[in-house]
């Protein structure tokens, strides 16, 4: 009687008797021929007639699908949920997303192909495998290589035939495993054992790693963020050769939204005109930045009646005196975008149309404290 067996597994010394018995027994009708070996070999599965594997393709779609749902998050919380504007970008603007795009797909394609090859493609772990309690996976771990024929069914494989064919294409050595019993469910304390045993390395990582984190907060080459090296605003810096930390702007720049001022004298100002038309609208607007940037010094009249104390020293000046009745706008609004004596510039507190709304309700105060017969309706 032909003696029937799960697998006869023929061991080679060299890659290439591997490669060429594997070319030689695609296809058998004897049964399943598998490989196994302790390290890759270039064309092996091409040998076996093994279709090509799909983890590439499924790799391809999860990083796709990794990407557009990063996409899809960032541009719902960026651009729907809260939408903010940074360094005058659009809040649409998919170019900041790169990043955190890249970090998920690679993710999504890692766990795709680690998880995709163990469990789908090779159905692992597979604890109660033949193979594993052969004399030969021993030697397949180290040095060897096999060729095993595998039955595909319950009837086995030929194991005579199979020993013979194997023999005959180089095999080092022959083992015959026989028909082994239907593998047993795995008990259920071995499945409360491995649960209980991951849920005890999971809180025990925890736990040792608070600890660790807790007793050594810093370690090389790591640091936190709030303690890097830095310069906080006004403070010196030994790096710079004039010992200051805060830069100045460089020459030529300009900033977003502002138009350099390029007056230099009054003289030069005296010649700028008011675009700003005088109306309603315009009237409260200057009082409301009068009241904002310049009663705290000059008064609620322009009188020059600060609401500072003493300490502050200086005197602002009577805005109403005829000197700067007289004087045109352009000369106040070069006073306001340069200063004058302990009155810093307000270039950058008041915008344009704002610095000339100003100096209509300036002139209203002029006008007010200085009436005709002729305004009296």
């Amino acid at each position: 009687m032909t003696e029937r067996a799960w697998a006869v597994i023929g061991l080679f010394d060299s890659p290439d008797a591997l490669l060429a018995a594997a070319k030689h027994l695609r296809g058998s009708s004897l049964g399943r021929v598998q490989a196994y070996t302790p390290y890759p070999i270039h064309s092996l599965d091409k040998a076996l007639g093994l279709r090509r594997s799909p983890l590439g393709g499924m790799v391809f779609v999860m990083g796709v699908l990794g990407a557009l749902t990063a996409l899809g998050f960032q541009y719902w919380m960026s651009a729907v949920d809260y939408p903010i504007v940074t360094g005058g970008k659009s809040p649409q603007s998919w170019q900041a997303f790169v990043p955190i795009m890249f970090e998920v797909m690679i993710l999504f394609a890692t766990m795709t192909a680690g998880l995709g090859m163990l469990i789908l493609l090779n159905r692992l772990p597979d604890i109660f495998h033949p193979i594993l309690s052969s004399r030969s996976m021993a030697k397949i771990t180290r040095d060897k290589l096999a060729l095993a024929w595998e039955s595909a069914g319950k009837d086995g494989v030929d194991a005579d035939a199979a020993k013979k064919v194997l023999l005959g294409l180089g095999a080092q050595e022959v083992e015959v495993l026989p028909l082994p019993a239907p593998a047993p469910a795995a008990p259920l304390n071995l499945l409360l054992a491995m649960g209980g045993t991951i849920i005890a390395a999971c809180v025990l990582t925890g736990f040792l790693t608070y600890w660790v984190i807790k007793l050594y907060p810093e370690l090389p080459p790591m640091s936190r963020m709030q303690d890097q090296p830095r310069l906080n605003s006004q403070s010196p810096s030994a790096f710079f050769k004039d010992g200051r930390g805060m830069r100045p702007m460089p020459a030529g720049s300009v900033s977003r939204g502002h138009l350099p001022y390029l007056i230099k004298t009054p003289e030069e100002a005296a010649r700028l005109v008011n675009p700003v038309p005088r109306t309603q609208e315009t009237m409260e607007k200057g009082r409301a930045l009068y009241n904002i940037y310049c009663r705290v010094c000059h008064g609620s009249l322009g009188d020059g009646r600060t609401t500072l104390t003493s300490a502050y020293g200086a005197k602002p000046a009577d805005l109403r005196i005829k000197r700067l009745a007289r004087a045109p706008d352009g000369d106040i609004y070069h006073t306001i975008m340069v200063g004058k004596n302990a009155m810093p510039s307000y270039a950058y507190e008041l915008k344009e149309d704002e610095r000339w709304a100003v100096i209509h309700y300036l002139r209203a105060l002029q006008r007010a404290q200085n009436a005709r017969e002729a305004d009296i309706p």
